[in-house]
């Protein structure tokens, strides 16, 4: 399957979420989001990326953008995670991994010569019709939050991000 891009329609998603919610593309309509895909709760990489989305919340909601994490982890583990770190943000789960691989993040990774697939860390930032206006891929954690919450504030204030 190809990777959704750009200008690319969101597909339609109705996932379980942490605290025994759920996120669905038809409850988004209307509003701006970021959806962020991360490997696995509770890992270093994983974890300082949550902390960094958490640490910034307000200012992605002035910028009127929700913030989603999203991983292949069940929701037990999600509640795991948020309460071990105390995250502030929805965090979905896609057990069978139906959306990452529509969103072309399930990928063949390597780790000390070992093939396995697995989440590439991807980031997309959704507008309120429903359309990807930006995507990062093969995300490396050290300023991503800032650079994402930089292009949700040029979206939301109506200038190119």
């Amino acid at each position: 399957m190809s990777e959704l891009d750009q200008g690319d329609a969101m597909p339609a998603f109705d996932l379980p979420a942490d605290g025994g919610g759920s996120v669905t593309s038809e409850g988004l309509k209307g509003k701006s989001y970021v959806l962020y895909l991360y490997p696995k709760d509770d890992t270093s990489g994983c974890t300082k990326e949550a902390q960094g989305f958490t640490e910034h919340k307000a200012a992605f909601a002035a910028a009127g953008v929700e913030i989603i994490g999203l991983s292949k982890d069940d929701v037990a583990s999600h509640d795991k995670f948020k309460k071990k770190y105390d995250l502030d943000l929805t965090l979905a789960s896609d057990t069978e991994g139906k959306l990452v691989e529509a969103l072309g993040a399930w990928v063949e990774k390597s780790m000390y010569g070992k093939k396995y697939m697995g989440i590439d860390r991807s980031t997309f930032l959704v507008d309120a019709d429903g359309r990807i206006v930006r995507v990062w891929r093969k995300v490396k954690v050290p300023g991503h939050v800032e650079e994402v919450l930089e292009a949700a504030n040029a979206l939301t204030s109506g200038r190119a991000a």
